[in-house]
């Protein structure tokens, strides 16, 4: 994947918006929530719903680009607009996107 992992202006943008307390409590539901959202995603994908699919994908697209988590971003909105169709092998990368943009967010909220 050559799309950088994050983006951090945009939650130094949500910090100057809504304040730094504020700003990681919404950070912190998003650590909480985007493990169930691939969850969702994964298990949606295995009983071929498509709709649940593409809505868990959409979720996770939106919440992503809120912290600016960009390449999870791009990864759930192809996912969103592709549907099922060749989603097994973005599945299978999606996990370790989420985890790369969960660290460097952790490390930007520590600093």
């Amino acid at each position: 994947m050559t799309e950088k992992t994050l983006d951090p202006s945009a939650f130094m943008q949500l910090q100057e918006a809504t304040g730094a307390e504020f700003a990681a409590e919404l950070l912190d539901a998003f650590f909480s929530e985007a493990p169930v959202m691939l969850a969702d995603l994964k298990s949606a994908f295995e009983a071929q719903d498509v709709d649940r699919f593409r809505r868990a994908a959409h979720s996770l697209k939106s919440n992503a680009g809120t912290f600016g988590a960009t390449a999870l971003e791009t990864q759930a909105r192809a996912l969103e607009l592709d549907g099922l169709a060749g989603a097994a092998e973005a599945l299978g990368e999606i996990d370790q996107s989420y985890a790369q943009a969960a660290q460097a967010l952790q490390d930007l909220k520590d600093a």
